[in-house]
């Protein structure tokens, strides 16, 4: 649940989220005991920022069986070309696979829906297992649903210059939720967080600087963050929406974060749905982030995204709905773009001596099928 890391507040939930707004802002807002419809989905996606690019496709399957249970699985792939500065200053440009396997089940029973997912990611230096599982109940007939869940993930982490060097990472994260239906045109949510990780929480290759020599970085094995967010969509009457989320992160390295985002959604016609959203987030230092350190000290990180920074965000994205016969099948083609700007405030860029920042930009294009 690290705030401090853009490609995984980026990537994550990249196959459902296009799809899952249109049907929460403009469709008929399903029960949590309702089962996910039969569904497939192919995406594309490209991340290209900071000297690094991200390229692949991903598909989800998911199949219902006796209106009860639901089963489904993903496949992720990024094509990564890491130039970033913390390669380029430190080390030479590679290039990696990462692949992802995801496998879930869905169970419904009257006002309860029981999820179980497992997952692996496996990379040239990095193997991550994770499994969570989520609870959700309806009260008061419908108009509010409690949820919780619980993931527990195992990674191992190696290093490709080092046949010899071999850790690993153990976390644990609890989750808590309520969505309330305020009115028949306002949704709301509250979402709460905690995350508890222990073991190597930095990276074999990453080097920090004390007194102008570069030395090992020295990460804390411990970590437990906490962050809260709420959300409120609201239905303005005339086949539009607004939206708008506040989250707040928090941890034992001192980073504290902020995440204000809007947005704007509107059914065009009867195929077309646009939108577009704004993003600024912000956060302060670790503890022992240094961009170049004047003692000694136990732990030492010139990690830029433990850093103090802040990024904004713009993106637009357009749903377009090629084939619809009711009752059987709904072809739809969706397109996300979205442009960031990172600044960092106390982490400079060797090469120019400067404030290091940079530009990144996130394309999606996702095709779904509900049958």
């Amino acid at each position: 649940m690290a705030a401090t890391d853009p490609l995984k507040r980026i990537g994550s939930g990249l196959l459902h989220g296009l799809g899952a707004l249109a049907g929460l802002l403009f469709g008929h807002h399903a029960r949590a005991v309702d089962l996910p419809a039969d569904r497939a989905e192919a995406l594309l996606h490209v991340y290209d920022g900071g000297g690094v690019r991200a390229v692949g496709p991903a598909f989800l399957v998911r199949k219902n069986v006796a209106d009860k249970v639901s089963f489904n699985g993903t496949y992720y792939v990024d094509a990564v070309s890491n130039a970033s500065i913390d390669v380029v200053t430190t080390a030479s440009p590679f290039k990696e696979t990462r692949n992802s396997l995801e496998a879930g089940v869905d169970y419904a029973v009257r006002d309860t829906l029981m999820s179980l997912k497992l997952s692996r990611s496996d990379e040239p230096d990095y193997v991550a297992d994770n499994l969570s599982a989520d609870i959700s109940q309806e009260v008061f007939g419908g108009m509010t649903t409690v949820s919780l869940g619980f993931s527990r993930g195992s990674d191992d982490v190696m290093k490709s210059t080092d046949p010899s060097f071999e850790d690993g990472v153990t976390r644990w994260q609890y989750r808590l939720g309520v969505t309330q239906i305020l009115s028949p045109r306002l949704l709301a949510s509250a979402n709460y967080e905690a995350v508890s990780e222990d073991g190597f929480l930095g990276s074999p290759y990453r080097v920090a600087r004390v007194f102008g020599a570069a030395v090992p970085e020295r990460n804390p094995r411990a970590r437990s963050s906490r962050a809260l967010e709420f959300r409120a969509v609201y239905d303005m009457g005339s086949r539009d929406a607004l939206r708008g989320s506040y989250r707040y992160f928090w941890d034992t390295w001192d980073i504290k974060a902020h995440t204000f985002e809007v947005g704007y959604d509107r059914h065009l016609q009867e195929k077309w749905i646009v939108g577009g959203h704004l993003r600024y987030y912000m956060q302060d230092q670790a503890l022992f982030y240094s961009d170049n350190a004047t003692s000694e000290t136990r732990y030492v990180s010139r990690n830029r995204q433990l850093s103090k920074f802040n990024d904004v965000a713009i993106g637009a994205k357009a749903s377009y709905t090629i084939s619809n016969e009711p009752g059987r099948y709904e072809l739809q083609l969706h397109m996300n773009y979205e442009y960031m700007r990172f600044d960092f405030d106390n982490f400079t860029d060797l090469r120019t001596g400067k404030a290091y920042a940079y530009n990144a930009h996130i394309f999606q294009l996702l095709l779904t099928a509900n049958f």
